[in-house]
């Protein structure tokens, strides 16, 4: 009897936990919904972008995002006679972050693909060299790697994204052939949109080349100082294509247009230069339409603050340029004839096949926002080392 009562019991016991999780593991009728669920937020775009933006990227293949403390650091090391010195192992490098020692625990000396933007200036800055940038773009394009994306900007006033990144030569061919002149110049906004919307979503190499004179005269909500900040928080290289306006400016600023032939939608200025106005988005290359004749150009009469024609505002474009690119390890080409333009495009992609990637974590843990100075060290004779100085310690996310 005693057998069977202990036997009942221990039926008993094992029977009721098991009714209870399976009572628990139903669902709650007329309640299907998961409990706290956010609404999912509609995600805005950018005010001073006037083309259809995609937030979503759509490329090729998936972009990962990595958030880490890992800091790399892209490296040139080159002979007395600017050669890319190959064939360099991880025991050559040394970093110091802030003069202290920092152990490498990342090394490649492989070429692995680039994401590249391509930043063209499309202001009235540039009417006289569409031509020009669009055929040494697509000569940039061509040398290239086949596994390297390219992503093609241009900008006014206003920011046009003319396709994200791809290493489909075709969809780019045809997006730098899109390239329009336009009114107003927002350099600053359009650097900040690649690095933060774009390419700070991007994990592996990547590099911003910037065709500009840099001079600026329409952003609203970036600045040069915000630009560089944020040039040094993202690893990538920055590669300006500067060439010089300031001619080209005054002369618009006090001759004047005349449309040669208007069946070809040609235009061209008193000294002879040729102004494309036609394509299949035409658009004028000043802020008003070109009808047939001789008209004014537009352009202001004086050197007002903001005006992109005075040479106070030439220098500091300059400096701004010199900035971006000393800061991120990249180097300022100069393109002010054809040949030149031409030139800076190949060795830019040339360039982007030389590299040596380092990566440590810091020894010391410092505030978001403070600036590191960064100094890498070759364990050879006779050699240049070309890589970033510094960089800006990383706001984490939501925060300030």
């Amino acid at each position: 009897m005693k057998k069977y009562s202990l036997s009942l019991a221990i039926a008993l016991f094992c029977f009721v936990p098991v009714s209870v999780f399976s009572q628990a593991s139903r669902p709650i009728p007329g309640n299907t919904k998961k409990a706290n669920k956010r609404p999912e937020e509609k995600k805005k775009k950018p005010e001073f972008v006037n083309d259809v933006i995609d937030e979503s990227i759509e490329t090729d293949d998936e972009i990962i995002t990595v958030d880490t403390d890992l800091v790399t650091v892209p490296v040139r090391v080159l002979d007395r006679q600017g050669r890319f010195v190959s064939g360099l192992a991880k025991a050559d490098f040394n970093i110091l972050e802030d003069k202290l020692p920092q152990e490498i625990t990342y090394f490649s000396n492989e070429e692995k693909p680039f994401t590249v933007a391509l930043v063209l200036d499309m202001s009235y800055s540039s009417t006289f060299k569409i031509d020009e940038i669009q055929q040494a773009a697509l000569t940039f394009v061509s040398e290239l790697r086949p596994n390297d994306k390219v992503m093609v900007v241009s900008f006014d006033e206003a920011l046009h994204i003319l396709c994200e990144p791809t290493s489909d030569r075709k969809t780019l061919e045809q997006a730098i052939i899109k390239t329009r002149i336009g009114s107003g110049t927002s350099v600053y906004q359009a650097v900040d949109f690649v690095i933060n919307k774009r390419l700070a979503k991007v994990n592996g190499r990547k590099a911003i080349v910037l065709f500009t004179d840099g001079v600026d005269t329409t952003s609203k909500e970036s600045d040069d100082r915000k630009n560089l900040r944020d040039a040094m928080e993202l690893d990538s290289l920055i590669y300006p294509i500067r060439y010089d306006t300031f001619a080209d400016v005054q002369a618009i600023q006090s001759g004047r247009v005349i449309i040669r032939d208007p069946q070809t939608q040609t235009t061209t200025t008193a000294n002879g230069s040729r102004i494309p106005t036609g394509g299949t988005q035409p658009r004028s290359p000043l802020s008003i339409p070109l009808p047939t004749g001789t008209i004014g150009t537009g352009r202001p009469t004086r050197s007002l603050p903001g005006s992109g024609t005075s040479k106070e505002e030439y220098a500091r474009a300059e400096k701004y340029l010199d900035q971006m690119a000393q800061r991120t390890g990249g180097r300022v080409y100069e393109a002010n004839n054809p040949s030149t333009l031409a030139r800076a495009f190949s060795k830019i992609a040339s360039e982007l096949r030389e590299f040596y990637s380092l990566g440590y974590y810091p020894s010391e843990e410092k505030a978001a926002g403070k600036r590191r100075r960064i100094k890498v060290k070759v364990n050879r004779k006779k050699v240049a080392v070309k890589a970033r100085d510094s960089y800006v310690v990383k706001r984490k996310k939501g925060k300030n």
